[in-house]
């Protein structure tokens, strides 16, 4: 849906304060507007009865809460996984999962609708870029989140992580992006710690360098998915532009600055990155080998590929993916394999890309 109207969840609270004021509203009035959209995850301006009806009204007939509109839901995984398929405009898609697991859930939010990072296995890039979607609109996917999470009985506080690994790069619409870590962090609102920020990059080095300066501490991943230039460069694309041996430095100003670990995220691609040499590579990049300045404070995540239509790969086999792990656990570096969710839904890693929206 498209509006020129105010978007609520776009605003600030020193921005609600002046629109509110301009109303000629009390100060305090701003502030139960704040709670009601971040506390209470209230989506409908009739259902906030501690004001007025006359404000009330006046919400609902002059500002948005939600411009995102909710299109499809599915659900897989026995329940615990559930994707929903927002449209921008009746026809620009914005995908968002929710995981439910045993002691926490997370959210996986899109900050793009499409990509231009054109990863060679990724669903996403396949549909290529749309449009930079604004702070609002990712905190309507966690707020979505947060609303399902409530539903299920578990408390409106319960969404325990936010990962930015949904459709697009964030690095390349910054600016929204952090805006949405900032109002969702604000201890005033839907207060969620740092630390239960994930921020997934290709390998944006001046993204990096970025938030490295940040001070909020959320936590990085870096798409890597091969060791050496040549192989990247087919599988990432942008890594001819930001190649290994930059993205490692990158690295270690962010790691030396923050003094937080680093993931990189390895997709297992049958016959492609998953060889026993392969994880030699990344074991001795991990080491500190290739650079000779030590071991870089970081965690490798294998993520079994999950089937893109089209797509020329096959996932690697069971057996690989653990002689890869234990080529890398051998050479003490920290690693594990993902958990496989979503996939019966299109809803996991490297597989949003519009849902029926495409048919």
């Amino acid at each position: 849906m498209k509006s020129d109207r105010p978007a609520l969840l776009d605003m600030t609270l020193p921005e609600l304060q002046a629109l509110l004021a301009g109303w000629g509203e009390k100060p305090f009035r701003a502030r139960q507007l704040y709670e009601q959209l971040y506390t209470h995850l209230q989506t409908d301006p009739a259902a906030m009865t501690n004001f007025s009806v006359a404000l009330r009204q006046r919400l609902a007939a002059e500002t948005d809460i939600q411009t995102l509109e909710l299109v499809e839901q599915h659900s897989g995984d026995g329940g615990k996984t559930r994707k929903a398929l927002f449209t921008i405009s009746n026809a620009i898609p914005v995908e968002a999962v929710l995981m439910i697991y045993a002691d926490r859930s997370t959210v996986c939010v899109s900050t793009q609708s499409g990509c231009a990072m054109n990863c060679s296995f990724c669903a996403t890039g396949k549909i290529g870029f749309r449009l930079n979607l604004t702070a609002g609109q990712m905190i309507e996917q966690v707020l979505w989140a947060a609303r399902e999470v409530r539903e299920l009985g578990a408390g409106s506080r319960a969404l325990s992580n936010v990962v930015f690994m949904g459709m697009g790069e964030p690095f390349n619409n910054y600016d929204h992006w952090w805006a949405a870590v900032e109002r969702l962090h604000d201890p005033q609102g839907f207060n969620m710690g740092a630390r239960s920020f994930t921020v997934s990059t290709v390998g944006l080095v001046p993204g990096i360098r970025r938030l490295a300066d940040e001070l909020l501490p959320i936590n990085l991943a870096i798409s890597l998915h091969a060791a050496d230039d040549e192989l990247r460069n087919k599988l990432v694309p942008v890594n001819r532009k930001h190649p290994i041996a930059h993205l490692v430095e990158a690295v270690r100003d962010y790691t030396d600055k923050t003094h937080r670990r680093v993931s990189f995220e390895y997709v297992l691609l049958k016959d492609v990155n998953d060889s026993v040499a392969q994880a030699e590579s990344l074991a001795r990049l991990c080491r500190g080998e290739t650079d000779r300045k030590g071991p870089l404070l970081c965690h490798v995540n294998l993520i079994p590929w999950n089937p893109v239509p089209g797509a020329p790969l096959s996932p690697s086999d069971r057996k690989r993916v653990l002689d890869f792990q234990r080529v890398l656990e051998n050479r003490r570096v920290p690693c594990t394999v993902r958990v496989q969710r979503g996939v019966d839904i299109a809803a996991a890693c490297g597989q949003l890309a519009g849902g029926s929206l495409k048919d």
